[in-house]
């Protein structure tokens, strides 16, 4: 298994992982398009890949524009694995890095995804979107943080 920089090469397979998922998934595809995949990893923050085999089975991108993590998704055949805490801690390190600015996302509840980012210290700060939980991290959340 490695992780490693996400690049414009990856979109492909980016995508193909993003709209795999059973849980916050895309009422439409096209939504995000291969583009916004390109600018995020490129020009307003930086993407990770979860490789195995030559097949990447996850990945992760943190938005230093609107200080959000922007996606971190695995593959439903490679959940349970430890990949998406991998990517996660990769992310949020190289986010604190560059900012020491608190740092959100929004996941649906009832989710695995909302069970995940409680286990890694977020905090629920209310709601956002179309009823999503909107969580937040601090820097010193972050460096109390058990990884």
């Amino acid at each position: 298994m490695l992780i490693r920089e996400a690049n414009i090469a990856d979109i492909g397979q980016i995508q193909v992982v993003r709209n795999a998922v059973k849980e916050n998934t895309l009422s439409d595809p096209n939504l995000v398009t291969d583009e916004d995949c390109r600018v995020f990893i490129t020009e307003r923050g930086k993407g990770w890949v979860c490789e195995l085999k030559d097949q990447i089975v996850g990945f992760s991108i943190a938005d230093l524009e609107e200080n959000n993590i922007w996606a971190l998704f695995v593959q439903p055949a490679f959940d349970n694995r430890g990949i998406g805490r991998l990517l996660h801690d990769v992310m949020v390190d190289w986010y604190f890095t560059k900012t020491k600015q608190t740092v959100w996302l929004g996941t649906a509840p009832g989710t695995r995804a909302e069970s995940f980012y409680r286990k890694a210290g977020w905090k629920e700060v209310g709601v956002h979107g179309k009823g999503e939980i909107k969580f937040e991290m601090t820097f010193e959340d972050w460096l109390n943080s058990a990884r």
